[in-house]
């Protein structure tokens, strides 16, 4: 069987031209379950079943392998026995009856509003990079952007006498969003009294953020930034550039919005993807309740 394992990891190199860490990571997951066969006095790959495949996530699972880590497992044999099938190695594929593990779902760092608040707070506005790292949170928080979303901002987005900026998403989906008052007040000074000292000449053509070489920031660049205002707020727990996304998106629910509308500011295909962020205290919504229902109070 290791030499069938071989065999397929060359035909992943030469005709799928995967990178060498996805090869060595199919790799490691199939000669993991190659071992448990011959554990288990199994040396064909016609004698691989799916009571053996059943028994070996079974032990894996006991192992403490997460939900994620048992579907990628699963995903590399499919692969494997797909390919023997389709080689006449064997006559029946034994993954055909296994169950996909659910991939639990995590739910999303978010801030408090204080601690935005603390965050938004932080730069020194009265510096040039103070002042762009001051508007470009301003704009994540207020608006939900994702990471990309946001260095790819360019000036002819910004509607602001609409209360209004165009994103290009993901999967080049456009939608237009709403900013509010205290973002595009950042942004505009940052458009007067900063970014005209960042741009470069035949270099930051029309991007709205602009790192100390007049290019586009990066996405480690923006990650530096958000990284550093979080421990100058002295905010415990970890802060990424999307906790703003999640933070934005909690705390619209938080106030009452509903889902569909934050389902569209978030450019999420599927509202099962939004749902993720009702994750609201129990105490706030036996205070909607209590509000609202005509029996609640």
């Amino acid at each position: 069987m290791e030499q069938l394992l071989k065999e397929y990891l060359s035909v992943l190199r030469l005709e799928k031209n995967l990178s060498r860490n996805t090869i060595l990571s199919y790799k490691n997951d199939i000669q993991n379950l190659l071992r448990f066969a011959a554990d288990n006095n199994v040396t064909d790959e016609n004698e691989i079943d799916y009571k053996l495949l059943n028994k070996f996530y079974s032990m894996i699972y006991e192992m403490g392998i997460t939900g994620s880590t048992a579907a990628r497992y699963l995903s590399s044999h499919r692969g494997f026995f797909a390919y023997l099938l389709r080689s006449s190695y064997i006559q029946k594929d034994p993954t055909d009856k296994i169950v996909s593990p659910k991939r639990a779902k995590k739910l999303p760092a978010v801030l408090s509003f204080n601690e935005i608040e603390k965050m938004l707070e932080a730069p020194d506005t009265s510096s040039v990079l103070g002042l762009r790292d001051k508007a470009i949170m301003e704009i994540m928080y207020s608006s939900g952007l994702r990471v990309s979303e946001a260095i790819n901002l360019t000036l002819s987005d910004l509607h602001f006498n609409e209360e209004i900026i165009r994103v290009l998403g993901k999967g080049s989906k456009e939608r237009i969003i709403p900013i509010g008052s205290s973002a595009v007040f950042w942004v505009d000074k940052y458009l007067v009294s900063a970014r005209p000292k960042l741009e470069k000449k035949m270099k930051s053509k029309s991007i709205l953020f602009l790192n100390i070489r007049g290019t586009r920031l990066s996405r480690m660049g923006l990650w530096k930034i958000i990284d550093r205002y979080a421990t100058e707020a002295e905010i415990s727990h970890e802060v990424h550039p999307h906790t703003f996304r999640h933070s934005f998106a909690t705390h619209l629910l938080e106030g009452g919005a509903d889902l569909r509308s934050v389902q569209e500011m978030l450019g999420h295909a599927d509202i099962s993807t939004t749902q993720i962020y009702t994750h609201i205290d129990r105490d706030y919504i036996k205070q909607v309740y209590r509000e609202f229902h005509p029996r609640g109070k």
